[in-house]
């Protein structure tokens, strides 16, 4: 029986009702997004439908997942709150602490003596207030939620940017930042901008070497990393139908990198195939009786330039394998074209690590396809140029894969088998030599390929592909091979052809387990005792920001310009920093370690108008705050793209940046931004980024006047004594400014709770 049966059911109950009433309301046919978001609101449905894009919108989500990295701060959040019990379902997943290094059994014994007092308090933390726990080596947090949790039609955020992959099980699931899982989990609305909707038709199917990976890979190529900002993916026709539940995963999962809010499709048979799979027959019996509302009115899919903002269509029949990259998810280069395109920008053609599995690619069909090349390079004696590395998405995966014989396919290629936890995709990789920071490629079917990302080394060239087309490019060693037309030359001298791959879509023996890892809260947790040492390195208690003095800041000094792409892992690394993610002080010491200083090209090394020395960016915003003076941040666009670790906001908000201004902002960064009490503005006019000098000091003018709308005015003093003056724009809702004025939407709530 599935988890949270009697909430799923209410769901349903009600959902016939409240579409119904939308369609009437809204007079027009609605897409399966619409059904969803108007099903979740918080208030009662508008007169008129909202305004895409622009109308914030009070939402109530069924649910709350929060991995280990981001569940600490999280927490230490929701325990300021004034709450006895989370107010809606909510989980904890233990599964981005732990270091790929040796192999599976010993990084986890390793990780479960390094991170124990990480792990116990969540474990307590969860107990006391009845979160469910996934202890370390359950398994990635978007696999065990797809597993378990996810059903048609329900609307979930977790604290992580790659929660969207529950839209392969017809989901509304949205990336947040700890602070808004505190909303919810607290029995508060969540707050959301409508989105403005793209419409992905898929006609054909996919055949040969050609998977669903390869969707998304070609979307991103066609919207890039910000095409898709603040707008749902509807992917619909055919072509989507005939995808597995795990493959619609995928797409959905990778569409945190084009930027989208969140990624869905339409209830169909292959989530009910994955539902009755994973043992929620009872889920699929309750999702067959309102089947019609968890998809699209047909009216919508048969015009559907009609019904949304945007359209795109791929034929399936005629897609081809594509390898995304290098230091970006959305350089997309069809494999037939990947030679010419190394070989002209100096790419490394050798290939020296494949790996396959994480979040994004990891179920039984990603793992039996890749599996079906292996066992061909054994038949035909071809021996894996490059290593390879497979990371089961969880315990229950990883299980059925061993039972099955296909652990022992990999072993025979040289396969290293690694905890079912998130590991190289999140840079929890020791990886030999990366130290030497040698120039080198590596493929994988991991969902981001950012510089440094997977082993810290910044001349690492990552491509993301499908698992098979990874297991294939790890056995010929070469980025420019095509297994589509090329051959290779085995052991004997002979040359043989990789024929296309093969597998199953569900395990033909069904799924097995024998300890899938979760601990289910005590009943009444008011007795649990959650402790925190204060003199622990790992965790810190947070102490409430200062709310606004209500005056205009003004002295404030540039800490940095930060020049091109400026994702939070250059504001906030992951990998060993991870440790960190508990204690505010000690992980602020990584905070924007990876921006590009625009005044010198360099990272980590900024100009202080205090002494007018070099120095690294943390220490240099540690002597501002111990100086009192207060500090801007500037940047480009899509500032903040990537995760949706709430560090990013908080560590600026924890050593003094007052204002963060950008040409443009990802979506979760500027929202987690605003929850902390931040001031998030962008450029009106994106040519005064080049107005900004080395060192520059900041007026705000206008603060005082901080009102929805308005406009804001800042003043540039260079170190000339000349001045300019420049209009900066922002997204501040009324709420949303008394969340400034009190210094942090937490510290709103808990005066409310008060």
């Amino acid at each position: 029986m599935a988890f949270d049966i009697e909430m799923i059911k209410k769901v349903y109950a009600e959902m016939p009702a409240k579409v119904e009433q939308t369609r009437k309301q809204l007079g027009k046919p609605l897409t399966l997004t619409e059904k969803i978001l108007y099903a979740h609101l918080a208030d009662n449905l508008p007169t008129s439908a909202y305004e895409r894009g622009n109308s914030y919108v009070n939402f109530n989500p069924d649910r709350v997942a929060m991995q280990d990295a981001t569940a600490q701060m999280a927490l230490l959040q929701f325990m300021q709150a004034g709450k006895s019990k989370a107010a809606v379902p909510s989980t904890v997943h233990a599964d981005h602490l732990i270091q790929a290094k040796v192999g599976a059994s010993t990084d986890l014994k390793t990780a479960e003596v390094s991170n124990k007092e990480v792990y116990d308090f969540l474990s307590s933390v969860s107990n006391r207030y009845g979160i469910g726990f996934w202890k370390p080596g359950a398994g990635i947090i978007h696999q065990v939620v797809l597993e378990n949790y996810a059903f048609p039609g329900g609307m979930m955020i977790g604290t992580d940017s790659h929660t969207v992959n529950a839209g392969g099980l017809g989901m509304i699931a949205i990336g947040v930042g700890g602070a808004d899982a505190v909303d919810v989990m607290a029995g508060m609305p969540w707050e959301l901008k409508f989105p403005k909707l793209i419409g992905v038709k898929l006609t054909g199917k996919l055949n040969g070497w050609t998977a669903p990976k390869d969707i998304i890979l070609k979307v991103a190529g066609i919207l890039t990393v910000k095409g898709g900002t603040g707008c749902v993916v509807e992917y619909f026709g055919e072509g989507a139908k005939s995808l597995s539940c795990t493959g619609k995963g995928t797409i959905c999962n990778m569409g945190a990198e084009i930027g989208a809010t969140t990624s869905t499709f339409g209830y169909d048979e292959s989530m009910e195939r994955y539902l009755r799979a994973t043992d929620r027959a009872d889920v699929a019996d309750a999702a067959n009786s309102v089947k019609e509302h968890l998809t699209a009115d047909p009216e919508v899919y048969a015009n559907p330039e009609k019904y949304f903002d945007e359209l795109i269509e791929i034929n399936l029949d005629e897609l081809e394998p594509h390898l995304n990259g290098p230091f970006t998810p959305d350089r997309a280069t069809p494999i037939s074209k990947m030679k010419e395109e190394a070989e002209k920008n100096g790419w490394p053609l050798k290939i020296e690590v494949g790996l396959i599995g994480s979040c994004t690619n990891s179920s039984y069909e990603d793992i039996s396809r890749s599996a079906s090349i292996a066992e061909q390079a054994a038949e035909k004696n071809l021996k894996a140029k490059g290593e390879f590395k497979i990371t089961p998405g969880s315990e229950q995966v990883r299980y059925t894969i061993e039972r099955d014989g296909l652990i022992d396919v990999f072993n025979k290629m040289g396969g290293e088998v690694f905890a079912n936890a998130c590991g190289p995709c999140i840079g929890m990789w020791a990886r030999t030599g990366a130290e030497k920071q040698e120039k080198n490629t590596i493929v994988h079917s991991f969902n981001r390929n950012f510089a440094k990302r997977a082993d810290g080394n910044p001349n690492t060239y990552a491509f993301v592909g499908s698992p098979e087309l990874v297991t294939a490019m790890a056995i010929a060693g070469d980025l420019g091979f095509n297994p589509i037309t090329d051959t290779l030359v085995n052991e004997n001298g002979e040359t043989v052809k990789l024929d296309e791959p093969t597998g199953y879509e569900l395990p033909p023996q069904g799924f097995g387990v024998e300890d899938a890892g979760y601990q289910a809260p005590a009943e009444d947790g008011s007795d649990v005792e959650v402790v925190v040492n204060p003199e622990s390195d790992r965790l810190q208690l947070l102490t409430p920001f200062a709310p606004w003095d209500g005056k205009n800041i003004s002295n404030a000094k540039l800490l940095i310009k930060a020049k091109g792409k400026c994702t939070t892992d250059h504001i906030s690394m992951a990998g060993p920093w991870l440790k960190f993610r508990g204690h505010l002080d000690n992980i602020s010491n990584n905070m924007l370690i990876g921006g590009v200083n625009f005044f010198n090209d360099e990272t980590n090394k900024v100009k202080s108008q205090l002494t007018g020395e070099y120095g690294e960016v943390p220490a240099t915003q540690r002597g501002y705050k111990e100086a009192g003076i207060p500090t801007v941040v500037v940047g480009d666009h899509n500032y903040g793209e990537g995760s949706s670790r709430e560090h990013a906001a908080m560590e600026p908000r924890h050593l003094g940046v007052r204002a963060v201004i950008v040409k443009s902002f990802a979506r979760i960064h500027e929202t987690n931004l605003k929850k902390q009490g931040m001031l998030g503005l962008t450029f009106a006019n994106e040519a005064d980024y080049d107005l900004v000098q080395e060192d520059d000091t900041f007026n705000f003018l206008d603060l005082d006047q901080f009102a929805p709308g308005k406009t804001l005015s800042v003043e540039l003093v260079h170190a000339d004594g000349s001045k300019d003056v420049i209009t900066t724009n922002h997204t501040y809702n009324q709420q949303q400014i008394e969340w400034f004025k009190a210094g942090s939407a937490l510290n709103l709530i808990k005066k409310q709770n008060a």
